[in-house]
């Protein structure tokens, strides 16, 4: 991985990008290919966030979207949305041939199976959505995968990538045409005029015509309520080696919990990545279940001889499960954003580049309404909206009401838990040296109490999905500060 330096000096540009992920990356490198001076803004290291993190399907198949579209927005738009991704994918595979980029690029056939007889009417009735909108698809009753299986549909011509040499091969492509590019640079807010001057939490600034903001949760929410249209899931990943050879393809089970699989080559050997497990930032089980229910999966379908690596990503979804991508609010023409790509940005953040930028060049593109945040579609976003909110309020009663009696010189070595400091509420988690780290559990965005993450070691927020680690600093927003630290006598 290349490093770049912190902002340090006030800067002008034409575009600044604030986020370097798949999405903030690959929207600077289409602006700077028309000629337009970017500056790409990095809270924390580059690419170790979502974009690190992903499975790296590239594909149009989205779950079982195109069904629910049908119902929901219509014939017009749901193909328009197919119309969108599919020109996503067409674009990684021409990228990767035209530079030449080693990123482990395969074209895999994808499915959606099921292995309960209650899904199997849904399995069909987005067959015949594919078939409606002349989507090329398949519908089959059996798979290649080492059990049963009762229906899926096929979609053949996807692909799947390692995205960090993708997008290494565009950062360097983007210093040659003259971009800035800065990592552990925090962007604090930015004027709505234009041109608008970005602020650092680092003090320096830089003057644009525009802002692209492709973090998870737009940092200048003022006037959108993005907080309360957006929620944060999580999901976990093993990589591992196993004793039965992969039968090729990628996979997702339309039931829940999820179980998604996908081969890869690591250190040029065969490997699989067994995914699934998702749920509400904060609102998980003990973090170590997913794991393991990850691996009793894999120890049945293939035998796992080696596990080796475990990781999670976080993702974000919108009401309607279309991401939110183009003009931020109404009267602030200037600003964009590009969020909400429910764990499957492989695709959507390259319509959120390529959109973005025709939007900055003043270019016209069909995709526009479909994906505009300013949209509301009262049916399911209505009800997504009330379901969502009240989840939020029933957490922020509970974590105010929550009864705690453990004292921080209970804690373990390497043990975190929510504990009573000063007769108040507090997060606690001792090192494996002795060392006692404790926080207050407010969360600093709205003022929820954060839940202790076993697995991961952080403190996570069950409302919207902010992520602390244990010593209190912010790893994912849309918090902006950190929880406050509490000393001890």
């Amino acid at each position: 991985m290349p490093q770049f330096p912190s902002l340090t000096e006030d800067l002008k540009a034409d575009v600044v990008v604030v986020g370097a992920g798949i999405t903030g990356i690959t929207t600077a490198y289409l602006l700077a290919k028309r000629g337009l001076k970017v500056v790409v803004l990095n809270a924390g290291r580059i690419l170790e966030g979502t974009t690190g993190s992903t499975t790296a399907k590239v594909t149009v198949q989205h779950d079982l979207i195109y069904s629910e579209f049908l119902s929901h927005l219509g014939e017009e738009k749901t193909r328009l949305y197919y119309d969108a991704n599919q020109e996503a994918l067409q674009f990684v595979k021409n990228i990767v041939n035209e530079l030449s980029i080693d990123c482990q690029l395969s074209e895999e056939d994808a499915y959606v199976y099921t292995s309960n007889n209650a899904y199997i009417r849904k399995i069909q009735d987005e067959y015949k959505a594919y078939t409606k909108l002349n989507i090329p698809g398949a519908y089959v009753e059996t798979t290649s995968l080492p059990f049963e299986t009762k229906a899926a549909v096929r979609m053949s011509g996807q692909a799947q990538f390692n995205p960090v040499p993708f997008l290494i091969r565009f950062l360097q492509e983007i210093i040659k045409m003259g971009g800035l590019i800065f990592e552990h640079t925090t962007v604090v807010g930015a004027s709505q005029e234009r041109p608008s001057i970005v602020k650092t939490k680092q003090g320096s600034q830089v003057v644009c015509d525009y802002v692209v903001v492709s973090s998870h949760f737009p940092f200048n929410d003022r006037k959108g309520l993005y907080f309360s249209r957006l929620h944060a899931e999580k999901s976990y990943v093993l990589a591992v080696r196993t004793e039965k050879a992969y039968p090729g393809g990628m996979y997702i089970s339309a039931e829940e919990p999820k179980r998604s699989l996908r081969s890869l080559l690591i250190h040029g050997e065969p490997a699989i990545l067994i995914g699934g497990e998702g749920h509400k930032t904060g609102q998980g089980i003990c973090t170590f279940d997913h794991y393991e229910n990850l691996q009793k999966f894999g120890e049945e379908s293939f035998g796992i001889k080696e596990i080796l690596y475990r990781w999670s990503a976080q993702d974000i979804f919108t009401l309607d499960k279309i991401p939110y991508i183009g003009q931020q609010v109404s009267d602030v023409p200037n600003h964009l954003i590009a969020t909400g790509f429910r764990k499957w940005g492989m695709t959507t953040s390259m319509v959120a580049a390529m959109l973005n930028t025709n939007l900055i060049m003043g270019e016209g593109s069909p995709y526009e309404e479909v994906f505009t945040p300013r949209r509301f579609h009262a049916d399911p976003s209505i009800k997504t909206f009330v379901m969502q909110n009240a989840n939020v309020a029933m957490h922020l009663i509970a974590g105010k009401l929550d009864l705690v009696t453990k004292q921080p010189e209970e804690l373990a070595f390497d043990e975190g838990s929510v504990v009573r400091v000063h007769g108040k509420r507090a997060g606690a988690y001792r090192e494996s040296d002795g060392k006692l780290h404790v926080v207050d559990t407010t969360c600093t965005h709205l003022g929820c109490e954060v839940e202790w993450n076993e697995a991961e070691r952080t403190w996570d927020c069950p409302c919207h999905g902010s992520r602390y680690s244990f010593q209190g600093d912010v790893i994912e927003g849309p918090a902006k500060k950190a929880l406050t630290k509490i000393q001890l006598p």
